[in-house]
């Protein structure tokens, strides 16, 4: 029974409330982050549990009023309303008690690369990675820039950029895959269309306790940054490569004048690059009906198309098209295409789990 399913949250909840008051737990740190964590990923589910459970209580005491000349209208009204929000919240609390994806509070690092076509590709690059900065500022999470690879078109050959936020994971996780665009460049005279990709990686940023890199697993060589000329070089041995040995990962940073500061972000990287190999990894041996079911799916497969001449952009996993692909870009309305993705990411979950 719904309701029966639904107390256990509660009473966790409020044995997590009492935990956190008593003297053992308020001065043990870790336990104590522990133990908020966990609250704050069920309140959502104890809210809507109380909720729950008042509207089953307000319907019996109405159902009892309906026998009263003077109550039974006011009764009848309230009913409707009652037995109108019930299924709604049914729906919404079905959502919630899907499975959840370990990594979906968790910040993340994006990787954008130019792939086929040359300077067009790494021009699409900034664009889209302008498109996600704008689309993080609607949701009023943070941004950083990791590590940056200029190519002499003005666009990317690469740009890699943290994202911090709430559920920034479970919002982006869909973006991972080939990126296709067709438009007519600057440079063509004929006003022929040209077909490009990049790659877009969404990687969840990890804790040191989540993953440990021996020093003698790397290979760290310095060198001088290298970029668009003048003041984009640095004169100094400033740029990083970090190579772990036992994966082949190469990360490379060179965006801060200090050595010391490029180290840490590319140290940070390749935690998290060595993180997502293992969690491939681990989804290639649970088998493809995991894999669809965690949300990332095959990097190497096309996701969207951006067709500037149509002024079209298409989701090819769930058959969405929407010819708004200016506003969307310009104004960072990526919600129009991530929450398809994940009503249809949870309408498979559901179907999976039987509900």
């Amino acid at each position: 029974m719904l309701q029966n399913k639904l107390q256990s949250f509660i009473t966790r909840y409020e044995e997590i409330n009492d935990l956190l008051v008593s003297p053992d737990i308020s001065s043990d740190v870790k336990k104590m982050t522990e133990l908020s964590k966990e609250q704050s990923s069920i309140s959502k589910i104890v809210d809507a549990a109380k909720e729950y459970n008042q509207i089953l209580q307000d319907i019996e005491e109405n159902k009892l009023l309906l026998g009263d000349e003077e109550l039974a209208d006011l009764a009848k009204d309230e009913l409707k309303e009652l037995e109108q929000r019930k299924p709604e919240l049914e729906e919404e609390i079905k959502i919630l008690l899907l499975p959840k994806d370990p990594n979906d509070d968790k910040n993340i690092y994006i990787e954008l690369r130019a792939g086929a076509g040359g300077d067009e590709a790494a021009i699409f690059v900034g664009d889209l990675f302008r498109t996600y900065i704008k689309y993080a500022e609607n949701q009023g999470w943070k941004t950083e820039i990791m590590n940056t690879n200029i190519s002499e078109s003005g666009g990317y050959k690469e740009i890699v950029f943290l994202v911090k936020g709430d559920s920034v994971y479970s919002k982006l996780k869909f973006e991972s895959g080939i990126h296709r665009v067709q438009r007519v460049p600057e440079t063509e005279s004929q006003g022929r269309v040209h077909t490009s990709a990049i790659t877009v990686a969404v990687i969840p940023e990890v804790d040191d306790i989540e993953i440990e890199i021996r020093n003698e697993d790397l290979k760290i060589d310095v060198m001088r940054a290298s970029g668009c000329g003048g003041q984009c070089v640095n004169t100094t041995d400033s740029a990083v490569r970090i190579t772990h040995i036992p994966s082949g990962l190469v990360v490379t940073n060179q965006d801060q004048k200090s050595q010391h500061k490029n180290k840490e972000k590319a140290m940070k990287v390749l935690k998290a690059r060595l993180y997502d190999l293992q969690e491939q990894e681990r989804m290639e041996k649970e088998g493809a009906d995991r894999k669809a079911q965690v949300g990332s799916g095959d990097r190497s497969g096309r996701i969207r198309t951006y067709n500037y001449p149509q002024g079209r952009i298409s989701d090819h996993r769930i058959n969405l098209t929407l010819y708004r692909l200016d506003a969307i870009m310009n104004d960072g309305l990526l919600d129009e295409i991530i929450d398809p993705l994940i009503a249809d990411y949870q309408a498979k979950l559901m179907e999976a789990a039987g509900v």
